[in-house]
């Protein structure tokens, strides 16, 4: 059951996600602004940072995206939906409680001045679901200030829209 609802909200993310990229790949004003491109890169890149940590990959995770655009990047970034769709299909109940430790907890306890409490594998899935909506959110601000219409990206307007599949943006000619 709780799987169910979570595997709903990861196929909500990625259509928000395509949507969102969609305009800043179509925006001009978009293309070259730091802000918009580090709130983006930053928001995949800790979605990505939290897959490898469940699947036990190594952990790499970037910061300063200043080498990058977000054209190079649109690879990557849909490549990490059916990875992630995969994992979150293999889970049961079980898994969904069980302890998870991060590779990052070092980092954690200096930011927070303590030892981390204790977390679940759902509940990390939870922390990757609503810190995505909350830079897509920011994303959207920034792209009305460049100019852009942002799209809707709201959890009800996909119910609405009886699910939608994601639209991903195909690369853009620079």
């Amino acid at each position: 059951m709780a799987n169910g609802i979570l595997r709903d909200l990861f196929d909500h993310m990625e259509w928000a996600d395509a949507r969102v990229w969609d305009v800043a790949l179509k925006t001009p004003e978009a293309q070259g602004d730091e802000t918009l491109k580090w709130l983006m890169l930053h928001l995949h890149g800790v979605q990505k940072a939290f897959l490898d940590a469940w699947t036990s990959q190594s952990f790499a995770f970037r910061n300063d995206y200043s080498d990058t655009t977000l054209e190079a990047e649109l690879a990557s970034v849909r490549d990490y939906y059916p990875r992630g769709r995969q994992f979150m299909k293999s889970l049961g109940d079980a898994q969904l409680s069980a302890l998870l430790v991060l590779p990052w907890s070092q980092w954690i306890e200096q930011a927070i001045g303590r030892t981390p409490g204790p977390i679940t594998l759902g509940e990390t899935i939870v922390q990757v679901l609503t810190h995505s909506g909350h830079h897509r959110a920011q994303a959207n601000a920034r792209l009305r200030t460049l100019g852009a219409a942002p799209p809707l990206i709201d959890y009800i307007g996909w119910l609405w829209l009886e699910r939608p599949a994601p639209a991903w943006p195909e690369a853009v000619a620079s």
